[in-house]
């Protein structure tokens, strides 16, 4: 590990990874998490944002508290599409630091093989971190 890393990121062999497992966030720390376009958040990572990072219900996409949704569930076009606006995003927003979960590897049902490359573009990004079993496909 590196010097900047917290218990919820760090770097490792030049990689920034999002911890496994995040129950408090610091200061400008953004959990991102898979939702539903009607921001049900019921269960998994969404229920957890919902209930500890200011998700907000029948919100699913976008900033909300210390937390973003990030669509997942209507298919991989639109999974690809919503994770590009979020690249975007964080891309605008360099005073936040985005944690992502494995987005789409759990209700949604994909695999890190599936998702990881739609994070492709996010890996040049200093300010967002992926979870260690995304990089294996990066």
């Amino acid at each position: 590990m590196e010097k900047n890393s917290t218990e919820n990121a760090y770097v490792k062999e030049g990689k920034r990874v999002a911890a496994e497992r995040i129950s408090k966030l610091n200061a400008g720390e953004i959990f991102v998490f898979g939702s539903n376009k009607g921001g049900a958040h019921g269960g998994g990572a969404a229920y957890f944002a919902f209930k500890q990072f200011g998700a907000v219900w029948g919100e699913g996409e976008g900033l909300f508290g210390q937390s973003y949704a990030l669509p997942t569930m209507e298919g991989r076009k639109s999974m690809a599409e919503a994770v590009g606006r979020f690249i975007d995003f964080a891309r605008q927003h360099t005073e936040y630091t985005f944690l992502v979960t494995a987005v789409g590897c759990g209700i949604a049902g994909y695999s890190p093989a599936e998702v990881a490359p739609l994070f492709a573009e996010a890996t040049s990004l200093e300010n967002v971190y992926l979870p260690e079993v995304f990089w294996k496909y990066l």
